[in-house]
């Protein structure tokens, strides 16, 4: 279905080629599991069951995870008027709004496509921004779903548990299936130890190489469409001081699902977690909305304090 979001080349490009990548890297995976277990038609079913089931419920395995509720127009008024407009600039169906009942100011949306997707946000996003940054803030997360790329990072994101639970029904049927561990049992489970580490790590790359260039791409496109990059930028920023200050227990939980986020929550972690992020720095994102800025001949996007 045709949008007027800005098309981005290098983000499809990125997501053909993660795509091929990874299911290379999870046939070479089932493959090895299939030789080692010598089961094709149990590790093949149930590799295909998980994926089918992510695919076709992602929307509600990412709200039911994230404490997310769908809400009415009566319930949220003001929120479904900014839906609603931002839908009818970008010529795209109107997703689901759902709202999560969060302290942490922070969005995302999911769904396996533009007629199946929700877009989501946080009671402290909400409590936190101006209309015109929560406009910013929505039109960065229809974006996800105009592009796409929201249902490949759900998807990519998921064969890592899959593998994750292969490994663990491999586990306990070897375990059960022998009375005892011998020599050629412990030979087994350490191969599949070994590979499933290989393929965590190959794709822990490979999914945040392209989780960074989606997020500026979402940003360049929801600035587009609104023409008001400052306001983005304003909200970035704002979401990113508020989250500094969120109990780090708080983001710990919410860790896991920094891949689907407007903005991860990280806090004051260490430089290492920072390296392998799945969203660009704040000063790379607020650079870009700078320049755009400029190019749209609007005053230029607010800098982080400090």
């Amino acid at each position: 279905m045709v949008n007027r979001f800005r098309s981005d080349r290098g983000l499809v490009a990125r997501m053909v080629l993660t795509v091929f990548l990874l299911g290379l890297l999870y046939v070479a995976f089932i493959g090895v599991l299939i030789v080692l277990l010598k089961s094709v038609v149990v590790v093949i079913v149930l590799a295909a069951a998980l994926l089918g089931a992510q695919y076709w419920f992602s929307d509600r395995i990412a709200l039911y995870a994230m404490h997310g509720q769908i809400v009415e127009r009566d319930e949220y008024p003001q929120l479904h008027g900014v839906v609603d407009r931002l839908c009818a600039v970008a010529d795209m169906p109107k997703p689901q709004v759902a709202v999560a009942n969060m302290d942490m100011p922070n969005a995302f949306a999911t769904g396996r496509n533009q007629d199946h997707a929700v877009v989501c946000v946080t009671t402290g996003l909400l409590r936190r921004l101006e209309p015109d940054e929560l406009e910013g803030v929505l039109s960065h997360e229809l974006s996800h779903v105009a592009h796409k790329d929201v249902a490949v990072i759900t998807v990519a994101s998921f064969l890592g548990v899959i593998a994750g639970l292969i490994v663990r029904f491999a586990f306990y049927s070897q375990l059960f299936a022998r009375g005892r561990k011998d020599q050629n049992t412990l030979a087994v489970f350490a191969t599949i130890i070994g590979v499933s580490i290989a393929v965590y790590a190959i794709s822990f790359v490979l999914i945040r190489a392209l989780s960074r260039y989606r997020e500026l791409a979402a940003d360049r496109a929801g600035a587009l469409l609104t023409g008001r990059p400052s306001a983005l930028a304003s909200a970035l920023t704002k979401v990113d001081g508020a989250i500094a200050r969120i109990p780090t227990r708080d983001l710990r939980t919410a860790q896991a699902f920094n891949a689907f986020y407007f903005t991860p929550a990280l806090g004051d972690s260490p430089v290492f977690q920072r390296v392998f992020s799945t969203h660009p720095s704040l000063e790379q994102r607020l650079d870009q909305l700078g320049r755009i800025s400029a190019e749209l001949g609007e005053a230029a996007a607010p800098r982080k304090a400090g």
